[in-house]
């Protein structure tokens, strides 16, 4: 299990995958993969070296899409339902899921109370 509260992926909600994207690869060096994600539309991969470093997206919820162009962290959690719960004692709003991406984890989408967004995510574990 990745280290509980550290960060373990970053992504990019644009409307506009084709310029955002040639922006970072010609910025970065990445390359980009572009991956089927179903009703979702297309995710791309962004990698360096062979290695996955980020993702990119379309906003798939109004809330997202409303906001414009943005990047999400996303932060390991051991139980992403008593995080999320705990989230909302502190005064955090949910503003999508908990939702379960198969072969990814489990995640869901929060505000902290000054409106800040995060991702929390309890990645899948490994078969055995």
């Amino acid at each position: 299990m990745t280290e509980h509260g550290t960060f373990i992926w970053n992504e990019l909600i644009t409307l506009d995958q084709e310029t955002s994207g040639r922006f970072y690869s010609e910025l970065f060096g990445w390359e980009r993969k572009a991956v089927d994600a179903g009703p979702l539309g297309t995710y791309t991969i962004f990698q360096r070296n062979g290695k996955d470093v980020a993702g990119m997206m379309n906003p798939t919820i109004d809330t997202t899409r409303n906001l414009g162009a943005r990047w999400y962290g996303y932060v390991a959690v051991e139980n992403l339902d008593a995080s999320a719960a705990r989230a909302k004692e502190l005064g955090g709003t949910i503003v999508a899921g908990p939702d379960d991406i198969a072969g990814v984890g489990r995640v869901c989408l929060l505000a902290d109370p000054t409106g800040a967004l995060v991702r929390l995510m309890q990645p899948a574990t490994a078969p055995k």
